[in-house]
């Protein structure tokens, strides 16, 4: 089982993810391929993601029962604990920086 979940990607992405997989909503992409055509659509992603973002996830055999890739920018990014692959989430600078500089004003 794959799912890639995409957003604010162009259309040809779009297009490309639906020659392979099922997209059951908008910006989601589901199917059952090789580790080959999961490689290749991940370059593809990859290639042409410009400003959106996306994740991959797969069915493996770890403890979880699934991997997965991150792309683009996105606060929520992967991080190994012990052998297991969970999520962590970034902190918002932007508008913590901006709190900070109208409390010096």
């Amino acid at each position: 089982m794959l799912v890639i979940v995409v957003e604010n990607v162009p259309p040809r992405l779009r297009g490309r993810l639906g020659v392979y997989l099922i997209e059951a909503r908008t910006g989601v992409y589901v199917g059952d391929v090789s580790k080959r055509v999961r490689e290749m659509l991940w370059e593809q992603v990859e290639f042409y993601i410009q400003d959106g973002n996306g994740v991959m996830i797969w069915s493996t055999n770890t403890e979880s029962g699934f991997d997965f890739k991150t792309v683009g920018k996105n606060k929520r990014m992967p991080v190994d604990f012990d052998g297991m692959k969970l999520v962590s989430f970034s902190p918002e600078t932007e508008k913590n920086d901006e709190k900070e500089d109208s409390r010096k004003a």
